[in-house]
């Protein structure tokens, strides 16, 4: 009766090893990483891994979705922190320069906010453009966005934030001339320097 169990903490075990064997080669060297490699930085035989996840692009879409859900866990928890009467700029800024760095460090980060062609699960999908909507609305309402600003500014903002072929120095600055961009008074945007 334990086989099957110990069966099941295998499998378990093995698609473990598997995700994070994945998120360690795409977050050094991009999609271009194959399955044969994958496998064997797993400690798995390829069939293991395609039995976990039958195609390259499946084992992408669960590493894309987890890194989607982190972020937009971040997400929920900066409208919470502006919900409790924080500041909607701020945590724009914070957000922002939160994901850009990693972004810079790890390519799955801006494949999850390209989403590398996979879809993306469109409640995440949702829940990303609505804690993005709530930032836009209470930046109108406290007056630190510029009243032409929108949630789908925002998403595109995101989603062409540049990954690790920029060095830190141009992120920063790119992180800086966006938040100059959608603020109401650019003048007042703190440049950290």
């Amino acid at each position: 009766m334990t086989a099957p169990h110990r069966l099941r903490a295998d499998a378990a075990r093995n698609r473990a090893n598997i995700l994070r064997a994945a998120r360690t080669l795409f977050a050094a060297r991009g999609e271009v990483v194959g399955i044969d490699e994958i496998a064997r930085e797993a400690g798995v035989a390829v069939g293991t891994l395609y039995r976990h996840f039958p195609t390259k692009a499946d084992l992408v879409n669960a590493i894309v979705g987890d890194l989607a859900h982190r972020i937009f866990t971040a997400l929920d928890e900066a409208v919470a922190r502006i919900d409790a009467g924080g500041s909607a700029f701020a945590e724009l800024t914070v957000l922002t320069e939160r994901i850009s760095d990693a972004a810079g460090v790890d390519r799955t980060i801006k494949a999850a906010m390209h989403n590398l062609g996979v879809q993306a699960d469109p409640g995440l999908a949702d829940k990303g453009r609505n804690g993005l909507a709530r930032i836009v609305e209470a930046g109108h309402a406290e007056g630190s966005l510029h009243p032409d600003v929108t949630a789908a500014d925002l998403m595109l903002m995101m989603s062409t934030m540049p990954g690790d072929e920029l060095p830190e120095e141009a992120r920063r600055r790119w992180v800086q001339l966006i938040l100059r961009g959608l603020a109401a008074d650019p003048a007042r945007v703190d440049t950290g320097g």
